[in-house]
């Protein structure tokens, strides 16, 4: 039965829009289609945010005064009584403001021509404003053109495009069929100006630097490939500009922030697609301490900047506080908070760690050291339980080859990972400035992939020679934008908060 609905209604759409071309056609022949020489000179959200109030705004004083309004959008409604009509359009501004259509009061033959329009048409409209009875302010016309005939009729009950495949595939008819999805995109475009205009109060630069790499590096990430027809080499899309970045410290830009897009080739969920969105920034003469309280101070300005004045989030049922001080905790802290049955002489003991691992049914490779094996533990039993903000510190050194070594305890950085509702938001540290310390950690990434792990770093003789110029000491920090985008909107995944996620291509029809 459903199988035949679907056809029905793919019957039916297709007869919608083999009318809809029919009338199309009707106007090419008049000569009258997809004009460009309406200019409106409003939009339905200022017109409602200056006139909107009844009570300093009455039909009398809009009549007296005749306020002029042009307005152009999308039909989104009409009603039509005889000689006159009420229509609803929406615009640029997201909001919708009302027509009122009389046929006397338009020149010869558009209202006639406007009832054959459609539901989802872009029109122009201009006159003065007026007020319904029932209070609702409009724009009385006397001028209504066609600007773009629709030729897709909008989803059925269009208010409630609902299928989520089709909603992230056609981002255009969800843009158009579910209005909060614009202000999702309007939050994201503001928390990015926050973010710059944060930077930028205490003097970082912003720059831009490559997307193709010869060699991946920045991140332990599996990279994709390309090719460059002309120099007959093989590039990969960056999955971090870390070393980019931190080449320019070296060379006196001792502030810098990038927001970047970069390329993973690796899974797709709720929290990860190919391609995303960073925000990273390097510190000259700061270190993974100023960055946490740094990284605490620009998430309260977003939050106050949004409108959480007391700082509290409401995020997927639970309400995230981004008031008090962030909690701080080491890794082997975490672990052992959450897991009471452990105990802290386990936490670098490769054969505990092993045994650990082979009753929480983790996947390990023969050639992992404790770090590697702790941080296995750390994910699967800590991680998604940290719902409020809280700083883990004290990664291994063993995956973290960037990143400098704790001045007492060398087998740990001074590195940080900031955990919100149970997922990663951050990742800091104090730079790796040694260039000898580095040059051997790149060796021993290299050993790993030769192990066959495929997201190890490669070596980088480069950045190896721009150490050797000397960087002062420094700290770094990602913060993923995508993420925090999620969080503001209380969006449960990635693809609500990307205009254009990945999807698998559809099935040619």
């Amino acid at each position: 039965m459903t199988d035949q609905n679907n056809n029905d209604d793919h019957h039916d759409e297709n007869r919608l829009i083999a009318e809809r071309r029919g009338k199309l056609s009707a106007l090419r022949e008049q000569g009258q289609v997809f004009p460009n020489t309406f200019k409106p000179d409003h939009t339905a959200a200022r017109l409602l945010a200056e006139y909107g109030d009844d009570q300093a705004w009455p039909q009398d004083r809009l009549e007296s005064d005749k306020v002029p309004a042009s307005v152009a959008g999308r039909i989104i409604s009409r009603r039509i009584m005889g000689k006159a009509a009420f229509v609803h359009v929406r615009d640029r501004s997201g909001a919708q403001i009302q027509l009122y259509l009389r046929r006397d009061d338009l020149p010869e033959g558009v209202y006639q021509a406007f009832k054959h329009w459609d539901v989802g048409d872009i029109v122009g409209a201009s006159g003065v404003l007026m007020r319904t009875k029932t209070g609702e302010l409009s724009v009385h016309a006397d001028r209504l053109e066609l600007l773009v005939k629709s030729l897709r009729p909008l989803p059925e009950k269009w208010h409630g495009l609902t299928d989520q495949e089709t909603r992230y595939r056609q981002r255009y008819v969800d843009l158009i069929a579910n209005p909060d999805v614009r202000d999702v995109f309007v939050t994201r475009a503001r928390l990015v100006r926050i973010v710059r205009e944060f930077l930028e109060a205490r003097e970082f630069l912003e720059v831009e630097t490559p997307m193709m790499h010869h060699l991946p590096g920045g991140a332990a990430a599996r990279p994709f490939k390309t090719h460059h027809n002309a120099l007959g080499i093989d590039l990969f899309l960056r999955v971090a500009p870390e070393l980019f970045l931190k080449r320019l410290v070296v060379g006196g830009l001792e502030r810098v922030y990038e927001i970047n897009r970069n390329f993973r080739n690796e899974g797709v969920s709720t929290r990860h697609n190919p391609e995303f969105t960073m925000l990273e920034f390097y510190w000259a003469y700061a270190d993974y301490n100023d960055l946490m309280d740094l990284t605490e101070a620009m998430l309260r300005e977003i939050a106050r900047e949004l409108g959480h004045d007391g700082g509290r989030v409401d995020y997927q049922g639970e309400s995230i506080d981004f008031g008090p001080e962030f909690a701080r905790q080491s890794v082997e802290e975490a672990v052992l908070a959450f897991n009471p049955d452990l105990e802290a002489a386990q936490l670098r003991d490769p054969a505990a760690l092993r045994e650990i691992c082979k009753r929480l049914e983790i996947h390990t490779e023969s050639g992992w050291g404790w770090g590697k094996l702790l941080l296995e533990v750390f994910e699967k039993t800590v991680e998604e339980k940290l719902v409020q903000p809280t700083f883990i510190t004290g990664y291994p050194t063993e995956v973290s080859p960037l990143s400098r070594r704790n001045d007492d305890d060398p087998e740990i950085t001074d590195r940080f990972e900031l955990f919100i509702a149970g997922r990663e938001i951050a990742n800091g540290f104090s730079e790796l400035n040694d260039p000898e310390d580095q040059a051997e950690r790149f060796r021993a990434q290299v050993a790993s992939r030769d192990a066959g792990d495929q997201e190890a770093m490669h070596f980088d003789a480069d950045y190896i020679r721009a150490l050797e110029y000397g960087m002062p000491p420094t700290g770094g920090e990602g913060i993923g934008i995508d993420r925090l985008v999620m969080l503001f909107t209380d969006s449960a995944s990635i693809r609500d908060v990307l205009l254009f996620p990945y999807l698998k291509p559809e099935a040619a029809e």
